[in-house]
């Protein structure tokens, strides 16, 4: 009898000691599953995924540089003046066949229509738009030298900076409200003050067209005539292409290289993995014959 207790408490023993062992190995199991875990989120951490670059490239900018209306120009408006008035003086001071008139009318009409011209072709053509305005200088060049033959074999005056009246003409010549009441003024002046006006009005024209000139001298030595402009903005973009494939490129590698050592990494772990498995198993089998032989010795 005192036989048989033993046996039973070593029996009890032994299978105290299995269950701790199979504890030991199921916790030691799970330690090795979270230490894994956090491994692969700090490698995650330290190698994340590089995001793609938006598919879209930034357009290029405009070579066509963008310019106001003519008619916003004050040079024009002034020659657009100058036109008028110059029609109206050929038409009650002038006698019909002379060929002055023709010679006036179409210098005045070429200095108003060749700033037009010229600010069109500017989107396309530097070079033509210097040519017509230099035109349109030109012309009302040769419309000054026109009126002031008319005055001169006419006996009449040319105002200078010391007439009573040359100041005020000047003032006036440049105010808004010059601008909106000339036609009805003129039909009230005599050939001399509408010559002179004129001269004036050419005088403050040219030296506009002056000011014009230079800055689109500037302009062409700074930013390039149309050519340049088209270059630049070609270049521009294809380097803009060329910087967004290395970009790529290097993407594409570092992902490769990721994906190398995501695989090595799952290879290993299931390698690991049946390992404990079958750890697990044979743990298993040895607990199971364990309690079938405990249970023929206790019958």
């Amino acid at each position: 009898m005192n036989q048989n207790n033993q046996n039973n408490q070593n029996n009890q023993n032994n299978q105290n000691n299995q269950n701790n062992q199979s504890a030991q190995n199921t916790q030691s199991a799970q330690n090795n599953q979270n230490n894994q875990n956090n491994q692969n989120s700090r490698n995650s951490q330290n190698n994340p995924i590089i995001p793609s670059s938006p598919n879209s490239l930034t357009p290029p900018t405009s070579f066509l540089p963008q310019h106001g209306h003519y008619r916003h120009l004050r040079v024009y408006q002034v020659t657009e003046i100058i036109y008028d008035i110059t029609y109206y003086f050929t038409q009650h001071f002038l006698s019909r066949g002379d060929r002055t008139v023709d010679q006036m009318v179409q210098a005045a009409r070429s200095g108003k229509q060749n700033i037009a011209e010229g600010n069109q072709a500017a989107a396309t053509s530097s070079e033509t738009e210097i040519k017509l305005t230099n035109v349109a200088k030109a012309s009302l060049e040769e419309l000054l030298d026109d009126y002031e033959d008319y005055l001169r074999v006419r006996n009449l005056k040319q105002w200078d900076n010391q007439h009573p009246r040359y100041e005020k003409m000047r003032a006036y010549a440049r105010s808004n409200e010059f601008s909106n009441e000339y036609a009805l003024k003129i039909s009230q002046m005599s050939d001399e003050e509408i010559a002179n006006l004129c001269i004036t009005l050419i005088h403050q024209a040219m030296s506009m067209l002056h000011n014009l000139l230079a800055t689109m001298q500037k302009r062409f030595v700074t930013e390039g005539g149309i050519k340049e402009r088209m270059h630049k903005a070609r270049t521009g973009y294809r380097q803009q292409q060329d910087r967004r494939l290395e970009e790529l490129e290097r993407t594409i590698s570092v992902l490769q290289q990721q994906l190398t050592q995501a695989k090595a990494e799952v290879a290993e772990w299931k390698v690991k993995y049946e390992d404990l498995k079958q750890r697990a198993v044979n743990a298993f089998r040895q607990q199971k014959e364990e309690m079938e032989r405990q249970k023929k010795e206790m019958k």
